[in-house]
């Protein structure tokens, strides 16, 4: 029996063979790495995305009401509200400033690049902007009140007169077939360089609590910068355009101060446009952020650090917006 010569693979073919799927497993290794990364800024952005619009909303159901004070529309009947260039008003408290909580000629109101608040912040960011709102709650109390330092407005319809007191006793005079109770809520909110996530900034508030003291609370981090502007109608009631945003203006805006000599009582405040810098937990290796941001009233240049960042913004219209008397 003849036997047959076999042959194996040569040094050469074993060469190739072995190129070949070097070149295979490096194109496999740079797409998976590729897709790695991509997944990574993908997620990161999403993530960001995704505080973003649950800032907005957290905060937006609160402007939108803002101005809102139970059964009346008009601020100039209500009693023992007080702005606060008057004396001390009604209150338990002047925790962050003379009359903060009982302002209600200014609804919506903040401070431009500053923290204004009388109160403390926690590691407060100087360079943002803060917002208050004013407003009563939208379900009246009914029943037995509790709460002896609570604030509420008790409000009747038309051009009768209602009140802000406190405690449990309604003021005398108020029928209860023909006003209604609410809670009053003032919420300042805030921009901190702190959260309960180490090193992450963070949207905060100094909200009125139900026993009548004022609440410093994180809101949600990953917020790095809040810009505030108002949409205002100047034009005089009973005029053709009343009614309609003429301009966008800063919160510190001299023709909505009150204590200003350039304040316009006929200046309406219509919607808030809100702007967040909202800025990734984490940094991210191989990643430099050279962008210049530039929005509301800010240039802000490069950071040049691994964070990434995006900036969201929205307008949010008032229901109940009228001027203040």
């Amino acid at each position: 029996m003849k036997l047959r010569t076999q042959f194996g693979m040569t040094l050469i073919e074993l060469m190739v063979a072995l190129a070949i799927g070097s070149f295979l497993m490096l194109g496999a290794m740079t797409v998976f790495v590729q897709s790695r990364t991509t997944f990574r800024v993908t997620e990161s952005l999403s993530r960001m995305q995704e505080t973003g619009r649950l800032a907005f909303s957290i905060v937006e159901p609160d402007v939108r009401m803002a101005h809102y004070w139970g059964l009346t529309t008009l601020t100039s009947n209500i009693t023992n509200r007080a702005r606060p260039n008057a004396p001390p008003g009604i209150g338990i408290a002047t925790t962050c400033g003379t009359n903060w909580k009982i302002n209600l000629d200014e609804a919506v109101d903040g401070s431009n690049n500053s923290y204004g608040f009388g109160c403390g912040g926690t590691a407060v960011e100087t360079n943002s902007d803060t917002l208050i709102v004013r407003r009563a709650s939208e379900v009246a109390e009914t029943g037995g009140l509790t709460g002896a330092n609570t604030m509420r407005i008790q409000s009747v319809r038309g051009a009768a007169s209602s009140e802000i007191f406190v405690g449990t006793t309604i003021p005398g005079g108020f029928a209860a077939a023909t006003s209604e109770t609410h809670r009053l809520l003032v919420n300042g909110y805030y921009v901190s360089r702190t959260s309960s996530l180490n090193g992450v900034p963070s949207l905060r508030v100094q909200a009125l609590q139900a026993d009548g003291t004022i609440a410093n609370q994180e809101v949600l981090p990953g917020i790095e910068d809040m810009q505030v502007q108002f949409g205002v109608d100047t034009d005089a009631p009973g005029t053709i355009d009343r009614g309609a945003i003429d301009r966008y203006i800063n919160v510190n805006n001299p023709m909505i101060d009150p204590t200003n000599a350039a304040f316009n009582p006929n200046v309406e405040i219509l919607a808030v446009r809100i702007w967040f810098r909202v800025r990734a937990e984490r940094p991210e290796n191989g990643f430099r952020d050279t962008a210049t941001y530039t929005y509301a009233d800010q240039v802000v240049p490069a950071f040049n650090d691994a964070f990434r960042r995006v900036v969201i913004s929205k307008t949010i219209y008032l229901r109940n917006a009228r001027p203040s008397s």
